[in-house]
């Protein structure tokens, strides 16, 4: 059996190095990622900037570590104390991102647990302390687009130090104990009861009032009228109604001097 060559051989060996250590320095990112570099025999991780998606050549004894960076999202649901302590469920969604910028920090100072030790408690926290100001019957008032603003501030100023940029915060639900829920219910139902019953009343009083105005302001103009009316007036008046009459052209007698206050008597048919 011939040998194989010693050159052959070396050259075998160096194709086969060669493609384990492409194999070893080549990585992908997928989009929506971005990686850090792991530097084993520098200065550990490289903080200068995160690698972007696509495809790198690093060395064989580094580590690229990938993240997603695109928005994500956690919900959870949690029972609460209100401010008057009692329990509440609230059901609350954060979305977030990593800041890109910071990548490589965010892997050095809090590593690949971010979202369970920085995200996580943060979202928690802050529903609680929100939650914590208030009694049921305010956040069952309508309460619930003040208490997602005030939660989303509060998560903000927990992790906005710490590579995590929050998008935001939706309250899903908040449930309220059934025997609470029914009492502000009877409640509310008896206030506005009570609103409907003052707009009665003050509708009939305006209604009342106003009859009250106008009939006053009409016996107000009839003895305004009965004070102006003297006898010579009203015999003036007696006296131009009967001209007027006796200008029309039916057939009529008319007898002077021979009526009520000295009036003429008008006598005919149509």
């Amino acid at each position: 059996m011939k040998e194989v060559p010693v050159k052959l051989i070396a050259l075998i060996a160096v194709v086969v190095i060669t493609i384990v250590v492409l194999f070893k320095s080549s990585i992908t990112i997928n989009s929506g990622q971005n990686g850090v570099l792991f530097q084993t025999f520098s200065n550990g991780v490289y903080i200068d900037q995160p690698y972007d998606e696509g495809f790198h050549i690093i060395a064989p004894w580094n580590k690229m570590i990938v993240y997603e960076v695109r928005q994500q999202k956690i919900s959870e649901t949690m029972n609460v104390l209100s401010s008057n302590g009692l329990e509440i469920e609230v059901d609350v969604t954060l979305q977030f991102q990593p800041v890109k910028k910071t990548l490589p920090l965010l892997h050095k100072e809090k590593g690949q647990q971010y979202i369970e030790d920085i995200v996580r408690p943060a979202i928690r926290s802050a529903t609680r302390s929100v939650i914590g100001r208030y009694t049921p019957e305010e956040i069952y008032a309508s309460k619930r687009d003040v208490i997602q603003d005030e939660i989303d501030v509060e998560t903000i100023k927990i992790i906005e130090k710490q590579y995590v940029q929050v998008n935001e915060v939706l309250v899903r639900d908040i449930t309220l104990p059934p025997t609470i829920k029914s009492a502000i219910e009877e409640k509310l139902k008896k206030e506005q009861e009570s609103l409907q019953y003052e707009f009665r009343l003050q509708k009939e009083k305006k209604e009342a009032d106003r009859i009250k105005i106008a009939a006053q302001g009409k016996a107000d103009a009839n003895r305004i009228l009965n004070a102006s009316l003297t006898p010579n007036i009203l015999q003036e008046k007696g006296i131009e109604a009967t001209l007027e009459l006796s200008k029309s052209p039916n057939s009529k007698v008319i007898v002077i001097g021979g009526g009520e206050g000295g009036l003429p008597i008008i006598l005919g048919n149509q």
